[in-house]
């Protein structure tokens, strides 16, 4: 990974294809970890996690993992889902955060040097492509290592430089206590009924 300490850095993460990279990969996020890598390789600027909520609270169980994120170095950006219903009556939610990511990139180009997304969506190639206009550095961050890629070939084409998230995974993966204790040899403190990994598998 090419990172320079003095570069000023602005994460940009897409949620819901963040966590479906690191799912397919088949490890969870410990964000305090990701948070703390880019912390010590870089100047960085401001992390940003976009995501939609269900308009119904009832069924807004990744309220606790938002609430970490904004309490411990994270900027939060939601949006309601947008309810839809198929021919056959059933009801789907689409929640697509690109447009406040798009923006949000332009908005803040000029105070940075470098902008890592954290996001496979082939509709930010022009997003990509007008950042490096900007004489911006660009950096995608997904996975080729599953079936399929989670990345689209577009964007990681478009984009000058691409880090593969399954190369990430020792420094940003969520170590739970019984492997903690393995590594450690210290005996595990009982965990809680439903940490942040369960909440966002429930999203």
């Amino acid at each position: 990974m090419k990172l320079y300490p003095d570069e000023r850095t602005l994460l940009l993460i897409d949620g819901a294809s963040f966590h479906a990279s690191a799912k397919s990969l088949g490890f969870d996020i410990d964000f305090r970890r990701l948070l703390n890598l880019f912390r010590n390789k870089v100047r960085l600027v401001r992390a940003h996690y976009y995501t939609a909520i269900p308009q119904d609270p009832e069924y807004f169980a990744i309220r606790p993992l938002l609430d970490w994120l904004d309490y411990n170095g994270y900027f939060v950006v939601t949006k309601p889902m947008k309810e839809l219903t198929d021919k056959s009556g059933r009801k789907k939610y689409k929640g697509n955060m690109d447009i406040e990511l798009a923006v949000d990139a332009m908005r803040m180009a000029n105070q940075v040097d470098h902008i890592m997304i954290f996001s496979g969506d082939g509709d930010l190639r022009n997003l990509v492509a007008a950042l490096q206009e900007l004489g911006k550095r660009v950096t995608v961050i997904s996975t080729l290592k599953t079936v399929p890629p989670m990345v689209s070939d577009e964007l990681r084409r478009q984009a000058g430089h691409f880090i593969d998230l399954a190369d990430l995974g020792d420094e940003i993966r969520r170590i739970y206590p019984e492997v903690a204790a393995q590594r450690t040899g210290k005996k595990p403190s009982p965990a809680p009924a439903r940490d942040l990994a369960q909440i966002e598998d429930d999203n």
